[in-house]
């Protein structure tokens, strides 16, 4: 491929933290959303998977040096890796709480690419966001596309519940502010996914 470092505009003497900014504004430049209905639909996803390569090898190259300072890599958060490392990321950003992250990786995903595990994760951060209509409609969508999934199937079934539990129905806003109930209903629904995914929010011990 080409230089990584001139994909992302940056030169090889930049720090992390400015090649992880180089990178977040060219995906935002060449994201799938912006041209979905564009005739440069076609080549603004290449443009975004090259980007996305560029920052993956530097990302390596780097931890290779062994000057990555972050947990999961040489820049903490944000690389863009192949689907089943894409997804291990998201899922740890989740569990730590690391949502704008989680959000930000979950949005570079090409539309052609958002497969059922894609919508599970995204009905996991709408919860954390306490957007519990969207997140029942990503759950539902995960589990139509992956029906035998008891880990999608689980989430949903909790929400659902919930729901059920609270007037049978999720609000995506309030009308006078937030209330107890709405912040422990919150809580309990950001729980029960945490619990989908190995974590845990509120300990019961």
């Amino acid at each position: 491929m080409n230089d990584p470092y001139k994909v992302l505009g940056v030169s090889r003497d930049a720090s992390d933290e400015e090649i992880k900014r180089a990178y977040r504004e060219l995906a935002k430049k060449y994201h799938p959303d912006k041209y979905k209905d564009s005739d440069l639909a076609e080549l603004a996803n290449e443009k975004m998977k090259e980007v996305n390569a560029a920052y993956d090898q530097i990302q390596k190259e780097r931890e290779a040096r062994g000057k990555g300072g972050g947990q999961d890599g040489g820049f903490g958060s944000g690389a863009y890796y192949g689907p089943s490392e894409l997804y291990a990321r998201i899922r740890r950003c989740i569990n730590t709480d690391n949502i704008a992250e989680a959000d930000m990786l979950l949005s570079g995903v090409p539309y052609s690419q958002r497969d059922a595990e894609w919508n599970f994760l995204r009905g996991c951060v709408e919860v954390r966001l306490r957007h519990y209509v969207d997140a029942q409609r990503y759950f539902d969508l995960a589990c139509s596309m992956d029906p035998s999934n008891l880990e999608y199937r689980d989430a949903r079934d909790r929400l659902r519940r919930q729901a059920n539990g609270y007037g049978g129905g999720y609000r995506t806003t309030t009308a006078h502010g937030c209330s107890g109930c709405d912040v422990c209903t919150g809580l309990i629904c950001a729980d029960c996914c945490c619990e989908c995914m190995g974590g845990d929010l509120i300990r019961c011990c």
